[in-house]
């Protein structure tokens, strides 16, 4: 672990609660909330960051749903936050900071200005 990985944990920035299945009966246990989210593949690595905003329909689960029929990813795991854009920013720059560039189904960062973590 780099010395910022180290400064970013004791901040909690990285979203730190267990992976769930990726499965509708998961899914539907999901808040229809504002928030971010993290899709993993099997082996619990991050391949996707999004968030549920104000025009997303039906908000987490609807986001999760919308993805789960898409994604290679097998697992997620979330956060209900109203600041979720500057949520996933932090996210996103987290990710960065851990592997030199945005997770794998990430092609860009929705056009969001994304700053460095030091």
């Amino acid at each position: 672990m780099s010395f910022t990985s180290g400064i970013l944990d004791e901040m909690g920035i990285r979203l730190s609660k267990p992976f769930i299945a990726l499965e509708q009966a998961s899914i539907s246990e999901v808040t229809a909330s504002l928030g971010v989210f993290e899709l993993a593949d099997e082996h619990g690595v991050v391949i996707f960051i999004g968030y549920a905003g104000g025009r997303s329909l039906f908000g987490l689960r609807g986001m999760l749903t919308e993805y789960a029929a898409t994604s290679a990813a097998s697992q997620f795991r979330y956060e209900v936050n109203s600041a979720y854009l500057t949520r996933y920013q932090e996210l996103l720059m987290a990710h960065i900071a851990d592997h030199g560039r945005l997770p794998l189904e990430n092609t860009e960062a929705d056009g969001v200005s994304l700053g460095r973590l030091s």
